[in-house]
This record gives structure tokens, C-alpha cells and sequence, in this order.
């Protein structure tokens, strides 16, 4: 079992928001694309993939596949940010970096709270996994190794794919072999936006992104809050995690990631936490060479 803390400040780079230019094709068609700042190769997306429909909402995800590959490819699926509100697949760009490295990224819509409440937005990220591992031959993918990544509010929904079991019955496996949490809320309950304090009044916790996300003030119910939170699902059949975080986050308080990396391995579970010394929320420090190396060689280590 691996037990380790990663702490190292980091230096400027490119924005991920640069690693990937492309003129997006027609829905239904894929492209090729030069990745940049990043190992040589080309990348073929093919955007706007049905993976489920729920009451007449549409669910898509965007695959990012190697152009040229040798044998199935591990898949890494990516749930964006947003505070469960906002977001678009289309962050998934980021790491396009990751697949001329031998690997595919799905990254997937979900309800948002105009949409759904919990919990709409875990199921759409199980079905999502199950769609890949039943598709796997026919984009050449392997289906029995997929791991989860995400980024805030969709970190805090991939650190649930890796540890809370779908709990109803599937005929299809929902779980992940590996789990990539960057700076994402692991207890809903001691987020500061869902109590009162610091300024917040009863009214400005009522109308947390939180409390949209449950349907309820999230103090108030408990165990809904708990059932959403990884920090109370952690057990010792979980997939091994990298846990990245910045220290000057003025978002999501590091004591979350730190909290549930602490959970993880008194379960007995392999867990990596990396904190990056003077990073906010996201930013550059997350795309520096450092980075991208811990990056891959979790991934690497566990997906191939």
C-alpha cells in the first residue's frame, strides 16, 4: 500500500485551456486534432455520444481516442466542475494531453440542479462507466480498466464513483479501478457555504450550491448529505486515489481532501495526496510538469 503526501510548489505553464485548439466538428462526427504542449500525436474526439436518457433529457459524453492505437486503450472518465449548476463536457479538453500517453478520455454531461437533484447526478456518472465498459469493443477500449477523474463539484462525484457502490442492482459494473480528485468536497457537512457563520445568514446556507444539490438545506437532512458525501462512504474495497489540492483554495478548504486521504488509508485503501503549495482553486499549478507526471504515473500504474 502506498501512503504518501506530495507537497512542492509549482511553477507557470501553459493553460490547459491551450493544450488543445480545434475547430469542433459537426454533432456526430469526429476530427483530428494536434494535442499541444504535450508528448507528439494525434487525438480523434468524436463529440456528443448518447450514453443515457433520462425523462427526456439527453446525456452525452465526448471520446478522446488515440488516432492510431495498438490493442484496447484504458479509459479515464472526466466529470466537470460547476458547483453542480453549471459546466460543460467540453472542460474535458484538459486532458487531452493523457492520450497520446496510450490512454482515452470520456468526458460526460450529467443533470445539473435546474434538472436533477441527488441522486440524479452520481447515477448519470455510474451510467456513463457502465456505457463505456459495454461499448469498449467497438471503440476499441477496454472496459475492465476505467478510471474516474474529476474537478471540484465533478471531483466530488468521481471520489463517490470510487467509493460509493451503485445501490441497486446492475447488470452492467459500475466500479472504477482507479480515482483523480482534484480539490473536490468530500463532507457536504462541514462545507463553510452549507453553515451558518463567517458572514453566511440562514437564508445564504438555504440557497447553497449544496442545498440545490440535495433539494434541502443541507443540515437538515443528514443522512442525504452523508449519502452524498465520500468521506462516509470509504471503505476497503474502494479504488486507489491521487488527491490533488491546492493549499490557498479559497473554494473548497484543503481539510476536505486531506480529511478523506486520511480516510482511505485507515481503510486500507491506496491513496495519494498531493498538495500544491500556493494554488487556488484549479489554475496553472495543476497543469505543471510536476503535476502531469504524478498525473500519469498514477494512472499509468493503475489502468495499464
Amino acid at each position: 500500500m502506498t501512503k504518501s503526501r506530495i507537497a512542492f510548489t509549482l511553477m507557470l505553464l501553459t493553460s490547459w485551456d491551450t493544450l488543445l485548439k480545434a475547430q469542433p466538428p459537426k454533432q456526430g462526427k469526429s476530427a483530428s486534432v494536434k494535442v499541444q504542449q504535450s508528448s507528439p500525436g494525434d487525438v480523434k474526439i468524436i463529440r456528443d455520444i448518447e450514453y443515457a436518457q433520462h425523462q427526456g433529457t439527453s446525456l452525452k459524453l465526448d471520446l478522446y481516442l488515440p488516432e492510431q492505437t495498438k490493442g484496447r486503450v484504458p479509459v479515464i472518465v472526466f466529470i466537470h466542475g460547476g458547483g453542480w449548476k453549471n459546466g460543460s463536457k467540453e472542460s474535458g479538453k484538459r486532458g487531452a494531453w493523457m492520450v497520446p500517453h496510450g490512454f482515452a478520455i470520456a468526458s460526460i454531461s450529467y443533470r445539473l440542479t435546474d434538472v436533477g437533484q441527488w441522486p440524479d447526478q452520481i447515477n448519470d456518472c455510474y451510467a456513463a462507466v457502465r456505457w463505456v465498459r459495454k461499448n469498449a469493443k467497438q471503440y476499441d477500449l477496454d472496459g475492465k480498466r476505467i478510471g474516474c477523474w474529476g474537478t471540484s463539484a465533478g471531483a466530488h462525484l468521481a471520489a463517490l464513483v470510487g467509493t460509493r457502490p451503485y445501490p441497486g442492482k446492475e447488470r452492467i459494473s459500475s466500479r472504477v479501478q482507479a480515482t483523480a480528485d482534484w480539490f473536490g468536497p468530500s463532507e457536504l457537512l462541514s462545507m463553510p457555504p452549507n453553515n451558518v457563520g463567517n458572514g453566511r445568514t440562514e437564508e445564504d446556507v438555504a440557497n447553497s450550491n449544496g442545498a440545490k444539490l440535495l433539494g434541502a438545506t443541507v443540515k437538515d437532512v443528514p443522512d442525504l448529505a452523508k449519502d452524498a458525501s465520500a468521506l462516509d462512504n470509504v471503505s476497503e474495497d474502494d479504488s486507489p486515489f491521487l488527491i490533488m489540492h491546492g493549499t490557498a483554495d479559497p473554494g473548497v478548504p484543503i481539510i476536505q481532501s486531506e480529511k478523506l486521504h486520511q480516510a482511505l488509508l485507515k481503510a486500507g485503501v491506496e491513496s495519494t495526496f498531493v498538495a500544491l503549495q500556493g494554488a487556488k482553486h484549479g489554475g496553472p499549478e495543476f497543469s505543471s510538469p510536476a503535476s502531469k507526471k504524478v498525473f500519469l504515473e498514477f494512472f499509468t500504474k493503475h489502468l495499464k
